[in-house]
């Protein structure tokens, strides 16, 4: 089984991984609740309209990704947004939500971080002249990469997934009955 590790170290881990861009670590895991940004607005706090656009301090994601660990990734913001995001060039941008298929919070793992930031770089490396990524599983055959494969999606599984169950699914929407008591009293 995986170790669970704090989101500070699995942040560490992250700056170790794949580094800094201006002092900044290039992927970074997040609270959605905590994070804010200076945007420009046209509403006040209240929702009323302002005569004139203002930049702000606003939530980032609060309004549509409720109490979940992000993966982020810094990234440069382009020329024509950089005024509304309050003059900055980079922006931390949400790439992974820690959720499953139903979108109940899981905790975030260093396993799936890796995962979903490798197949970034793969895609990318694809279409671009950077420096080629180096693909862990380079050189190994067919067979040996499909049962790799397969091992990773499996370990992926077993840490996101662990102990749901359609039973414990429907007690927790309130959809299904639970009993408590070993024994039932006959009249």
């Amino acid at each position: 089984m995986i170790p669970i590790e704090n989101v500070e170290t699995l942040n560490r881990r992250l700056k170790e991984s794949y580094g800094l861009t201006n002092d900044l670590p290039n992927f970074r895991i997040v609270w959605s609740e905590d994070q804010w940004e200076m945007r420009e607005t046209e509403y006040t706090n209240e929702g009323f309209q302002l005569l004139y656009p203002e930049v702000r301090n606003l939530p980032k994601y609060k309004q549509y990704i409720h109490e979940k660990f992000l993966l982020e990734r810094l990234t440069v913001v382009p020329n024509f947004q950089v005024r509304e995001l309050g003059g900055s060039e980079l922006s931390y941008e949400c790439i992974w939500v820690f959720e499953d298929s139903k979108g109940n919070p899981l905790r975030p793992v260093w396993p799936a971080a890796r995962f979903v930031i490798d197949q970034i770089h793969k895609a990318i490396e694809e279409k671009t002249t950077y420096t080629k990524y180096k693909d862990p599983m380079a050189g190994l055959n067919t067979k040996q990469l499909l049962e790799k494969k397969h091992e990773e999606i499996t370990i992926l599984e077993q840490i996101l997934f662990e102990g749901e169950t359609d039973i414990g699914d429907s007690l927790a929407y309130k959809e299904g009955v639970g009993f408590t008591t070993s024994k039932i009293k006959e009249n």
